[in-house]
């Protein structure tokens, strides 16, 4: 028993004897990207839905009627202003021109005759041999005769231009759309669909929309005092076609619609593109990529920020090197940085990376950033 109680006190001892162990040692404060931020200025793209249309789309309609005879061209053919493109059957027309000019034929014979009768008349009523009323009864006749001459000659007019319609030609130079009646078809002037559409896409127009908030901004771009002197200033715009490959050209807004759609709540715009190639025609869709120029701009990269509910942060660099995470107000994107109007200002340090593992209040170790880093904020 004795031995069991000295082995006790000698264990009691030792563990007196020997060292405490330390506390453990707080983990050193992270070294982390800061960069300060400039106000500068910088450019960004909105895009909207657009169609095209040639610049002078015709229906091409039948003015008289009668048997499709021939069609000289073929649907998406290009034809040039005056070319011919359909014949309407003509002989229906050519008799009536036939008769319009045999009857101005005898009209002019009645004239001749009628003269006649005056020369045969006027010595006689010189001579007293017959009384004046039969003189003034010719000339009248003559009067008559004259006037039925000029009205065949408006008959044998309106035969020509029936005549003339049987050939319908292309009132300006374009492609041709889908034909819709074939050769053989009987056509009228009355008749609902057209024999077919020739669009004119030498300059195109692209009309898109846009509501009255973007509205309002776009106005207020650009100079002057009215919305043509603002139409002079405004810059190129770019189409962006349907496989979102961009238009080699460049076009100019030159319309804006008188007012807006009650029912979308949206203005129509219209630019006008250069077509010489004739890549583009009438029923293309597209997007038109407009440029906003943002004075005084602060550029935060995408990567210097956190989403929460609904809100975006950056993490700022106080005193003692302590980081306070601030909501801030986007207006816009340029590549991959946020344009900032307002919850930081300039000169104020932000974090630039690790930002989702930062916590309010933690303290960091500041490091100079590298220089694409800072450029994106100093843009």
């Amino acid at each position: 028993m004795k031995r069991i109680i000295l082995g006790l006190i000698t264990i009691t001892l030792l563990y007196s004897c020997s060292p405490k162990p330390q506390a453990a040692s707080a983990p050193p404060a992270p070294s982390l990207p800061v960069a300060t931020i400039v106000s500068g200025t910088d450019t960004t793209y909105q895009e909207y839905p657009a169609s095209v249309e040639g610049t002078v789309n015709v229906e091409i309609r039948p003015q008289v009627s009668g048997s499709l005879d021939k069609v000289f061209v073929d649907e998406g053919a290009y034809v040039s202003q005056g070319q011919p493109i359909f014949k309407i059957n003509d002989l229906p027309y050519r008799a009536a021109l036939n008769n319009a000019l045999a009857s101005m034929h005898a009209a002019e014979a009645s004239v001749a005759n009628a003269q006649l009768e005056i020369d045969k008349l006027t010595p006689l009523v010189q001579n007293k041999v017959v009384s004046d009323y039969q003189l003034k009864t010719a000339r009248a006749a003559y009067d008559v005769a004259k006037a039925n001459v000029e009205q065949t000659k408006a008959n044998v007019s309106t035969a020509q231009i029936n005549l003339g319609y049987t050939i319908i030609k292309a009132p300006v130079g374009g492609y041709i759309g889908r034909l819709i009646k074939k050769q053989g078809s009987l056509v009228a002037p009355t008749d609902v669909d057209a024999l077919t559409l020739l669009s004119d896409v030498h300059n195109v127009h692209v009309y898109f929309s846009l509501g009255e908030k973007d509205f309002i901004d776009f106005k207020e771009q650009y100079p002057g005092e009215t919305l043509k002197d603002k139409l002079k200033s405004l810059p190129p715009v770019t189409l962006l076609l349907a496989d979102a490959s961009s238009y080699a050209q460049q076009g100019k807004i030159d319309m804006i619609d008188g007012q807006f759609d009650k029912t979308t709540g949206a203005i129509t715009l219209r630019a006008n593109f250069p077509n010489a190639q004739g890549l583009l025609r009438s029923g293309n869709t597209g997007k038109v990529r407009l440029s906003l120029v943002h004075k005084d701009a602060l550029l935060v990269p995408e990567s210097a920020t956190v989403d929460m509910q609904d809100k975006v942060f950056v993490f700022t660099v106080g005193d003692s090197s302590k980081v306070k995470k601030q909501a801030i107000n986007i207006v816009g994107k340029s590549g991959d940085n946020y344009l900032v109007k307002d919850g930081i200002k300039v000169g104020d340090q932000i974090v630039l990376s690790g930002v989702d593992k930062l916590q309010e209040g933690m303290v960091i170790q500041p490091q100079k950033a590298t220089d694409k880093a800072v450029a994106a904020v100093t843009k």
